[in-house]
């Protein structure tokens, strides 16, 4: 039993044309995910299972729909007692504690707004949310980090009213410094009222917010209002193919937008059972041991995991029950793919969004996959590719991603930049959304990712776009990870720089012998004017809390050597 009826006039398509055509998605009224989906699904089928839970030492617990109902109704009670209303914003720092999916139904069904965060948070981090957002109250999994975080920034998050921990005898070990959430939360009534009149949610209210994951500038506050989850039925059902019942891991601390996408809205609403791979560090091997024990069904991780997972013996693993494997956040280079389905027998189904987007391109499985492409738009959304006048590019030019329907605010594209109206200016003109992400439409339309608008790299007359020239550095064996960028040059004005992370085995090669080596694989990989003329080996590459490179880092990085 799902509920893809209850929005979707017709659920079965013959081709993606008929899907493009005639997907059609109905918002009810006043349309609340706690109340619609949780809570209906705990009243028709209330041992339904919801979510599985489990650690690297072990631990393991399931949990269903009408557990899910129980706790979230406790939690919002709870945060009733503690003053937070409708419009107040809380802070999660959950990582991925049974809490963070309670509280975040709690939430929604609360009317106040969840702002998600991650466990790498500095304390310069905490200050700078809290006071931009006017956060009420934080809720953080107990962890010595986090804590400490916590209270080198407390007095200075002068917004801040309550800080609950999620952990076992906080009381005990604590005192009265932070509240004890689990004890409070089983101390609380199980009997929730929905809210009416003026307390009742609203479609357009704001039921979530994201920061940015800050790949340039200061993150910037990300506004989705409570139509945000409808907009993930294509996100789970067409692109990630979750089954009802069916087992689905997305990689993903759920201080990313990526948890959003592929841990809780449109896979609840599919009906499928979310699992929580709890683990402080990503370790390969560990990973594949809970994807063999787990059975999974389906399978979503960022490019950075398969590109470890393929370094490792993947003939241990279990894929049988696996019925489709997906990734988003960066494009995933062709080398990736072609290793991952010799060794799993699986095709990676690439799909392209945003913080502020659900899924706007996918490979959804009725055309062949074109290694490398990143599919083909999401049906809510008008997609174009446009030069820098806003002019429709023809097919094979590289221009910017937008989307010409945004003034119809389609389900699940963001409402706002919060209190930054000059990203709102450069992003949203006359209706239409410019993503800041550069790709080019193939003569099938197909769509392949470039990189962001600040990332091409323009030497000598040619753009030059950093993902192709790292997929082909990929294709040596020497090379784990890379980064491509640009470092002005006199002459040419910008030449193409590439920071590369060896793999096992290669890094007592680093020197000049190989850094020629991998500039004439280049050459004869691709293009040869798109070779690095510039080679830097390093231990680890920089990235956001979302897994993404910092190509931005690297950059000025260099300018400051220069």
């Amino acid at each position: 039993m799902n509920f893809l009826s209850k929005y979707l006039p017709r659920i079965d398509f013959d081709s993606y044309e008929d899907f493009k055509a005639n997907y059609k998605l109905n918002i009810p009224e006043n349309f609340n995910f706690g109340y619609d989906v949780i809570d209906e699904y705990a009243r028709l089928d209330p041992d339904k299972p919801a979510l599985i839970w489990l650690n690297d030492d072990g631990d393991e617990k399931h949990f269903t729909f009408s557990d899910v109902k129980e706790q979230s109704d406790r939690i919002a009670n709870l945060l009733t007692s503690l003053g937070i209303k409708k419009g107040d914003r809380v802070l999660l720092i959950l990582k991925q504690r049974p809490e963070v999916w309670f509280t975040l139904v709690a939430l929604c069904k609360m009317g106040a707004v969840s702002i998600p965060a991650s466990f790498q948070l500095t304390e310069k981090d905490l200050i700078y949310r809290c006071d931009s957002a006017d956060v009420k109250m934080i809720i953080a999994a107990e962890d010595d980090n986090i804590i400490g975080h916590i209270r080198n920034s407390r007095e200075k998050c002068t917004t801040v009213n309550h800080v609950g921990l999620v952990g076992d005898d906080i009381t005990e070990r604590f005192g009265d410094e932070f509240l004890d959430m689990r004890k409070l939360t089983r101390e609380a009534s199980a009997d929730y009222i929905r809210p009416t009149g003026d307390d009742a949610t609203q479609n357009m209210d704001v039921m979530l917010m994201y920061f940015t994951s800050g790949t340039s500038g200061m993150p910037k506050m990300i506004t989705h209002n409570y139509v945000y989850p409808l907009g993930h039925i294509t996100t789970a059902h067409y692109w990630q193919k979750v089954e009802d019942e069916g087992r689905h891991l997305t990689v993903s601390d759920s201080g990313w937008a990526k948890f959003a996408w592929g841990k809780i809205y449109g896979q609840w609403i599919c009906g499928a059972v979310n699992v929580a791979y709890d683990t402080d560090k990503f370790v390969p091997a560990k990973l594949l041991a809970a994807i063999d024990h787990l059975k999974l069904t389906t399978f979503c991780a960022p490019p950075t995991i398969y590109r470890f997972l393929i370094k490792e013996d993947l003939s241990g693993c279990d894929f049988s029950t696996l019925h489709h494997c997906g990734t988003a956040g960066e494009p995933l280079n062709p080398e990736v793919v072609k290793r991952f389905r010799e060794a799993t027998g699986h095709t990676i189904y690439e799909g392209f969004g945003q913080s502020e987007s659900p899924v706007l391109l996918a490979n959804y499985g009725w055309d062949p996959v074109k290694v490398g492409s990143t599919g083909k738009p999401n049906p809510l959304y008008d997609i174009d590719i446009v030069d820098e006048n806003g002019k429709s590019c023809e097919d094979g030019i590289v221009g910017s991603i937008v989307v010409k329907n945004a003034g119809q605010h389609p389900a699940g594209l963001f409402m706002e930049y919060l209190h930054a109206p000059e990203a709102m200016e450069r992003s949203w003109k006359v209706g239409v959304y410019n993503t800041g992400d550069m790709a080019w439409r193939d003569s099938e339309g197909y769509f392949w990712f470039e990189g962001r608008n600040d990332d091409v790299i323009k030497c000598s007359g040619y753009r030059i776009g950093p993902f192709e020239v790292e997929s082909a550095l990929l294709t040596h064996p020497s090379v784990l990870e890379c980064a491509v960028t640009a470092v002005p040059d006199p002459i040419r004005g910008q030449v193409v720089k590439a920071t590369v992370v060896l793999a096992k085995g290669w890094k007592d090669k680093a020197g000049d012998e190989l850094k020629k080596e991998l500039q004439n694989h280049v050459k004869v990989t691709t293009a040869p004017y798109k070779y690095p003329r510039v080679v830097e080996f390093v231990d680890e590459l920089p990235k956001t809390t979302s897994g993404k490179i910092r190509r931005v880092e690297i950059r000025q990085n260099d300018a400051k050597k220069a």
